[in-house]
């Protein structure tokens, strides 16, 4: 894709040995999260509903990552991808849980299907995805389970009745996990972003009456004058994947140019 930067080798070791599924990992944040675990060392599965997409990136990755197009709100879909994992690598370390959707609206303007998918994907499957993945993560003696959530599970806003419902619900499922599983050396911690230049938020500025005059808007309320890029998540995703936040967890982490300081 035009203006996505290529997968570069030779690759570092942060994550030498590592095993990492990545949902929603065909572009945006997921990508970039992927791509830098990649270049860490770690052996990873590309999971998302575009085939086309996460073939790409495995192409680039030069046989360390695997695409395995998936649904992430159904169940067998998810087991099919933890099998093949195995099959490949031989294990798992490391479920970064990114796949989301965005329905812009309020209480009153979502639909019941639109709450519906946006629970079943960026709740319901996020559980699903974690909580096959656990008994793996204990055969491998511990690792590290990262949520993607956005800084409006922390505090709401305008316009995401349900969006910002349903992330709030992943940062309480996170700090729940990480209670229950610590003691298994399961670690289990939260990504929030802003305003991150995605194809969901483009998306989204498409169905605004003046695009560039939201985009405008959302920088304002940046302190760092500007919005996020992708690539912006990937170096706390690699900490959080690594052994260096070995004594890490429950814990949600705002990356957010400063949005919440305002």
């Amino acid at each position: 894709m035009a203006g996505v930067p290529k997968i570069l080798l030779p690759m570092n070791s942060r994550l030498k040995d590592k095993i990492a599924i990545v949902t929603g990992a065909g572009s945006g944040i997921g990508r970039a999260i992927a791509v830098a675990i990649i270049r860490e060392g770690a052996h990873v599965v590309l999971v998302g509903r575009r085939k086309d997409r996460v073939e790409e990136v495995a192409r680039e990755a030069d046989g360390s990552a695997i695409a395995l197009p998936a649904d992430v709100s159904k169940r067998d879909e998810i087991e099919h991808v933890l099998q093949e994992t195995v099959k490949a690598f031989g294990g798992i370390n490391v479920l970064v849980n990114n796949a989301g959707i965005l329905h812009p609206g309020t209480a009153e303007q979502i639909t019941e299907a639109q709450w519906d998918e946006t629970f079943n994907i960026n709740v319901r499957g996020l559980w699903l995805f974690s909580r096959a993945v656990l008994p793996h993560l204990r055969k491998a003696g511990g690792g590290s389970i990262i949520n993607v959530a956005s800084v409006l599970g922390i505090n709401g806003a305008r316009n995401r009745a349900a969006y910002a419902a349903s992330k709030g619900a992943v940062v309480l499922l996170t700090k729940c996990m990480a209670i229950d599983h610590g003691h298994e050396n399961i670690r289990v911690n939260a990504i929030c972003p802003s305003f991150v230049e995605t194809d969901l938020t483009a998306a989204y500025l498409k169905t605004t009456v003046d695009p560039d005059a939201v985009r405008r808007e959302r920088i304002k309320v940046h302190p760092i004058g500007r919005l996020g890029q992708p690539q912006d998540m990937a170096g706390l995703s690699v900490y959080l994947a690594s052994d260096e936040s070995s004594w890490v967890t429950g814990t949600t982490f705002p990356v957010d140019g400063g949005y919440l300081a305002v």
